[in-house]
């Protein structure tokens, strides 16, 4: 129950620019330049640290005005910059004649920052040496409380500051002070709350990004950045800057608190911000920059040492829950009664599950047993649940708030965990426990309200922080993780008792269990591989990309290639798929080759592990062709398919009339993939000439990744053909002109994409949704133009809407990642499917032949 700003405050504090404050503390300057050196802005305070004006400094190449000793070191260090959040460098010459200083670098955007401060000459320590022996001494902690309580000891020494806490957040944002370590004298904290409001939103999202943050004196003054920001020079992102200014409300909240500096640690465990390490001092404090960098290396360290301690926990209650849902099983699996029996299943869980009652909502009835809501409340709360809830574990510590009519019997039953374990509709156990009277001591009435600033628009953070106690009522301890998982692990296993039982035949159940977690690990297996190739593509192109545009056409290329591919194996339910079919598809992918491509030879089939290699050869060969070759003019190409008994199959690529042909000076990544893939992948060979006529490679596919169709003993000869979808003959943007769309996919990411790619073509507004009733609500208020549907959206299809836009006249068209027999079995052959993954160019082939159709049935 924490106290939280009315929402008007809580829009003020979170687009207050606490990143953008165009300032930064007066201990370092800051220098930001372009990619040639050239400085765009600078601190006021340049001039102690470089014996010049700043004014003078803008404009000029930064490089003229620093060592060759300093500028070595940067340059060193920029190079590995692309993988770290920022480098350091310690003790360097920056300027002859004045003293040595520490820099911080790092990218900010297109910018280059540097910061800087005097080196501190009075400790003289190896941060690493450091760090690995406080980790080593963490690594001896028995528990997590004394593990929390050494840490904060240790950064307590090592930074000097009179109190540092370990500040860890709940799930709402607010905070609590788990363990504290404090110099004699100094107040303490431990165990005191803080509202979410006192670390808002935005700066939690920063502590995220920028895990170390330094306040070296609350009272100093700031230093302003020249030239100041106007139309022209935009507000510069201090995110990861070491001494980005403060927020005026959070220097008035740490004056509030007596603190005249802090430090902050990050604490992050599974990429989510867990806690802090906060510091605190009566006074000015800036500890050096070596030491804060081994608190910073030790934040790092303490995370992940948490985290495994975390994780290593567990996995022991997860393996405890696996037990008791195999106990679970074999009993109701002997005895179905037990599935209604409250009383058999506290007892089976008690040793996992604390609970004071459970409630079996099995077929309409309930079942209870101990401290639980009326059997009227509890039906009604099943109902409730069936009407909101997802399927899975939910819980809450609230219970009344989920479900009003149970504030009756909050005394008995104030929190719950639910556990469906049933499709539709759901059955339920519900794990009840009673409510816990409570006290939190909170660091300063949570209640009082925010102080109204004397500026437009600007709150001004709480005053008193004396300890505050609050009792709470209406809750129960509230269920962990831990509780969830393990409640997931019994909806698993009595799913599975329930799905036996309704089939009659669990001997079929086990082996189609079994047969699911092959064909589960070979997808999985299938999957990883998909994804690793995907990733060495973007990587490898990206080396080659000389703009954002080829980069994005060069990917999208060869991912439309492996997904082309892909569908064709599935097509033979994984089994060989016909080679012909690679160069049908990607002909089929480009416009005009119509009669320009012609393949000679036997029917050659090919296993499914090297239909991705030959796709992507063939891309990279149709691709330079158009772009390069005989297909960029007026020219041909030929294709002869030779196989020889007992070798394999050879492959000969011919152009044939187009310019003249030159051999490159550098080998890109395309031509990587043409001349090693299949050496590598699939142990034959290849060589391409860089004849004048016309480009010729030659390909050997070894005999165990091939099968030769018997055919008869002449050869055939097969013209590829583009695919049905023809060019656009109306400009893209005129497809959709002025048009309400009505965009129906499951997916967030795919649906933005396809968003932009309808706006692109004319759309004048597009209407998402991402269900078959949103789809249907949206229907029934206004009417559409054109519809594009996802065929499985969550567990159904959209093939009754897809009837309803039919019987309204409304044109649409599928799209679905799925092959087109299984997608579209059901339905008219008319209707036309475009697979996923698709590029612009193919949906609006796909627009215009279905509104062409339209135009002439209404014709």
């Amino acid at each position: 129950m924490g106290y939280e700003y009315t929402d008007a405050s809580l829009i003020v504090c979170d687009r207050e620019p606490i990143t953008r404050l165009e300032e930064i503390q007066n201990f370092a300057f800051l220098v930001a330049m372009s990619n040639d050196w050239t400085i765009v802005r600078v601190s006021e305070n340049c001039e102690t640290f470089f014996n010049v004006k700043p004014e003078k400094l803008l404009g000029t190449r930064f490089d003229t005005w620093i060592s060759e000793t300093a500028l070595h070191d940067i340059r060193n260090r920029m190079a590995i910059l692309a993988s770290t959040t920022g480098e350091r460098i310690f003790d360097v010459k920056l300027v002859q004649g004045l003293p040595n200083v520490d820099l911080s670098i790092h990218f900010q955007g297109d910018l280059l920052i540097v910061e800087g401060e005097r080196t501190q000459k009075t400790e003289r320590v190896e941060a690493a040496s450091m760090v690995r022996a406080m980790a080593a001494r963490l690594t001896k902690v028995p528990s997590i409380e004394k593990f929390h309580r050494d840490a904060v000891r240790q950064v307590l020494a090592i930074t000097g500051f009179d109190r540092v806490m370990i500040y860890r957040f709940d799930t709402d944002g607010h905070g609590e002070v788990i363990a504290e370590a404090t110099r004699a004298g100094v107040d303490s904290f431990l165990g005191l709350h803080y509202p979410a409001s006192d670390i808002p939103r935005q700066a939690r999202e920063l502590y995220l990004r920028n895990p170390f943050r330094i306040i070296a004196d609350v009272a100093a003054p700031t230093v302003a950045l020249l030239p100041p920001a106007d139309a022209v020079t935009p507000p510069l992102d201090l995110s990861m800057s070491i001494s980005r200014a403060v927020s005026p409300v959070h220097i008035e909240y740490l004056r509030n608190m007596e603190v005249g500096a802090s430090l902050s640690i990050s604490i992050v465990v599974e990429e989510k911000l867990w806690g802090l390490i906060a510091c605190h001092a009566n006074g000015p404090r800036l500890p050096s920059f070596i030491m804060r960098t081994a608190s910073e290396l030790f934040g790092a360290m303490y995370s992940m040492m948490l985290e495994s301690r975390l994780r290593r926990g567990s996995e022991e209650h997860e393996h405890r829950a696996r037990a008791l849902a195999d106990r679970v099983i074999t009993m109701i699996a002997g005895d179905e009664s037990l599935m209604e029996d409250a009383q058999w299943l506290q007892d089976m869980t008690r040793d996992m599950l604390d609970c004071d009652g459970v409630a079996i909502y099995r077929r309409g009835k309930a079942h209870l047993h101990g401290a639980t809501p009326s059997e009227h409340n509890v039906i009604s709360l099943a109902h409730h649940l069936n009407a909101a809830s997802p399927s899975r574990v939910f819980t809450t510590d609230n219970l009344a708030s989920v479900h009003a009519p149970c504030s009756e019997t909050a005394d008995r039953a104030a929190g719950m965990l639910s556990i469906p374990i049933s499709r539709v509709p759901r059955d339920y156990i519900l794990l009840f426990r009673r409510e816990r009277l409570s006290e939190i001591r909170w660091g300063g009435n949570p209640a009082k309200p925010a102080e109204a600033g004397t500026e437009s628009e600007r709150i001004s953070p709480r005053k008193s922080f004396a300890a505050f106690a609050e009792l709470v009522r209406g809750k129960s301890n509230p269920f962990s993780d831990r509780d969830q998982r393990i409640g997931e692990a019994i909806r698993q296993a009595l799913i599975e008792v329930i799905l036996r039982y309704s089939d009659g035949a669990s001997d079929e159940r086990r082996r189609a269990s079994e047969r699911q977690e092959v064909l589960i690990a070979e997808l999985n297996h299938r999957v990883r591989n998909i994804l690793a190739l995907i990733r060495s593509l973007m990587t490898k192109t990206s080396h080659t990309a000389v703009d954002v545009a080829s980069y994005v056409e060069s990917l999208g290329g060869r991912v439309q290639a492996l997904a082309r591919a892909h569908d064709r194996v599935t097509r033979q339910s994984w089994g060989p798929a016909p080679l012909a079919g690679i160069f049908q598809d990607e002909i089929a992918a480009h416009d005009g080759l119509r009669g320009r491509f012609t393949l000679k030879g036997p029917n050659v089939l090919l296993q499914p592990q090297a239909m991705s290699t030959i796709a992507l050869v063939v891309h990279e060969l149709v691709t330079n062709s158009c772009k390069h070759g005989a297909l960029s003019a007026n020219g041909r190409i030929e294709v002869t398919v030779d196989s020889v008994d007992g070798e394999g199959v050879y492959i000969k690529w011919k152009e044939i009339g187009g310019p003249a042909v030159v051999a490159p000076t550098r080998r890109g990544f395309g031509s990587v993939i043409v001349e090693k893939t299949i050496p590598f992948d699939l142990k034959g060979t290849a060589e391409v000439r860089f004849l004048l006529p016309g480009l010729e490679a030659d390909f050997f596919i070894p005999l165990n990744y091939v099968i030769i169709a018997p055919e008869d003993p002449a050869p055939t000869q097969t013209m590829i053909e583009p695919d049905t979808l023809k060019a656009t003959s109306v400009p893209p943007k005129q497809l959709l002109h002025d048009a309400q769309v009505l965009l129906v996919e499951d997916n967030m990411l795919i649906a933005l994409e396809a968003e932009d790619m309808l706006y692109e073509l004319g759309a004048v507004q597009v209407h998402l949704a991402s269900t078959i009733a949103e789809a249907e609500q949206l229907l029934a208020k206004q009417s559409f133009q054109f519809a594009m549907l996802d065929i499985n959206v969550g567990r159904g299809t959209s093939f009754d809407l897809a009837t309803k836009l039919g019987q309204a006249g409304t044109p649409f068209i599928f799209a679905t990642g799925y092959g087109n027999e299984l997608a579209i079995a059901r339905r008219k052959e008319s209707e036309v499917v475009i697979q996923k993954p698709y590029e612009r160019d193919h949906l609006a082939r796909a627009v215009q032949q279905v509104l062409t159709k339209a135009t002439v049935e209404d014709g």
